[in-house]
């Protein structure tokens, strides 16, 4: 077996963009078959600069082609965040006979030194499955002058109300708008005054409505907000989540949204939405984010490209110890791309370990369940001196990853860290479901309560994989190990 010299950081089954600069996720939409994801992109650096939307459609959610680009600057300035639709009534009279996308995003125009920037919300169609784009000629379609930021449009249609929504957030806060068309908008509401995470700037937000314990008869509105990175917040750039009501103007928040709650634990999750016009009977709602965080994503080590996206996840609502929870799930689409490699029951961390000797894994699945009451867990990307520890801590029923000691960290201060979550509710088993990939790690317990999500960036000879218990005698009830990766064959997957 030939010796790797040189770390790929570039993910098995995440997708990057082929080359330079990615982050956030935009106009996540489904339409005849295809995955459309656009991006947060800067073609001609590898780090934020003059931003164009990048594209990349999947059929199957794990294997991604990358597109030409989509939205390039123009004279009302770069392309920011936004949304993507389907026009399927051709409510704004750009289609005709069939229906077709429509993309909502944020125009940034830097002004002269000393000048805020301004930021407007825009359109733009493609008739042609996205393939090419035409600006509307009437842009911007909405402005304001009471924010400095006022961007990244999240736009639905609202079936109870007949009319299109959209979430933009607002610097301190989001608004609520609504239009019969797209183009006309009439402010409705404001919501994020005193509630909530106010560490940094609110910036892409997300509205939809989710069954709880999937009754239909019972259903709660679930609102994402991301909270940009502020030098004195340790955990940088995170996304908070809100449970409620909205009757088409108003969103009126559960009393457990007075606490704030955090998407995820990890430190590498950010700016996430979800994907528009799923068919009903798919009945799901998927979701992404930028695996990366304000605080270091311009420092990260790179090499021709810098920026990857999580797993896509569904997103479920359960209750638990008496609240609404927001569960994440990796996609059922992800199950297809695995092949086993270990499988065992009721065994040893000495057996285990016995078998993982001769492994030499580069992206994987593992997939563990322990007793309640016992502290166990996983040591990935192990090296002589590295490692990522991943585990379930039962004294203080917290699942944790610990990337101290996980490879390259000198890049940033905080990268390097234990981060932790509360498991509500264990039952009589713990699960541990890890994603693991070139230098990524992201972890569910808790049936999808618990998630963190890591960047990781270890060195090429650190590939070890061992088990490890506080108690010789415990066992892991059960252990599955799976390979996974896209079957891109030169795409941005490889």
């Amino acid at each position: 077996m030939s010796v790797i010299t040189k770390q790929n950081y570039r993910g098995a089954y995440h997708f990057s963009p082929k080359e330079k600069w990615m982050n956030d996720p935009n106009g996540l939409v489904y339409f005849e078959g295809e995955y459309h994801l656009f991006f947060q992109h800067h073609p001609g650096g590898m780090t934020m600069g003059d931003m164009h939307w990048g594209h990349a459609v999947s059929k199957d959610l794990v294997t991604w082609e990358e597109l030409p680009i989509a939205l390039v600057p123009d004279e009302l300035g770069m392309i920011f965040s936004g949304s993507a639709v389907v026009d399927w009534n051709n409510t704004t009279g750009f289609f005709e006979d069939q229906p077709g996308l429509v993309a909502i995003f944020t125009h940034h125009l830097d002004m002269p030194e000393g000048q805020p920037a301004v930021q407007r919300q825009s359109l733009a169609y493609s008739k042609d499955k996205g393939r090419t784009w035409t600006k509307y000629e009437g842009n911007p379609v909405l402005e304001q002058d009471n924010f400095i930021d006022f961007r990244d449009p999240k736009v639905f249609w609202n079936k109870e109300k007949s009319r299109w929504v959209m979430i933009v957030a607002c610097g301190q806060t989001v608004g609520l708008y609504h239009s019969p068309d797209l183009i006309n908008w009439t402010f409705a509401s404001e919501f994020g005054e005193g509630i909530g995470s106010h560490d940094g700037v609110w910036e892409c937000p997300d509205l939809f409505q989710l069954a709880v314990d999937g009754k239909k008869s019972d259903t709660k509105w679930v609102m994402l907000v991301s909270i940009g990175a502020d030098p004195a917040f340790e955990e940088g750039s995170r996304t908070q989540y809100f449970t409620g009501d909205f009757d088409g103007a108003v969103f009126t928040p559960d009393e457990e949204s007075r606490s704030i709650r955090w998407l995820d634990h990890g430190r590498d999750n950010y700016a996430g939405v979800s994907w528009s016009d799923l068919p009903e009977e798919d009945g799901r709602r998927l979701f992404i984010g930028w695996m990366s965080n304000w605080m270091y994503a311009p420092q990260t080590p790179a090499e021709g490209f810098r920026g990857a996206m999580t797993i896509p996840r569904e997103l479920y609502l359960e209750l638990r110890n008496g609240q609404t929870a927001l569960i994440q799930k990796p996609a059922k689409e992800l199950e297809a791309a695995r092949t086993p490699v270990l499988s065992l029951k009721n065994v040893s961390v000495q057996e285990i370990n016995a078998a993982c000797a001769k492994l030499h894994l580069e992206a994987y699945v593992i997939e563990a369940e322990v007793a309640h009451g016992t502290s166990a867990g996983f040591k990935v990307k192990v090296g002589a001196k590295q490692q990522t520890v991943v585990g379930i801590d039962a004294q203080t029923e917290e699942m944790y990853v610990d990337r101290t000691a996980s490879g390259k960290h000198d890049f940033h201060k905080f990268f390097p860290g234990r981060h932790s979550v509360k498991l509500a509710a264990p039952g009589t088993a713990y699960d541990l479901h890890i994603y693991v990939d070139r230098s990524s790690i992201e972890v569910f317990s808790g049936g999808g309560q618990a998630v963190i999500t890591d960047l990781i960036f270890p060195e090429p000879e650190s590939a070890g994989l061992a088990a490890f218990a506080d108690n010789e005698e415990d066992l892991f009830l059960s252990l599955d190990i799976y390979n996974l990766a896209s079957s891109t064959a030169n795409g941005s997957n490889q």
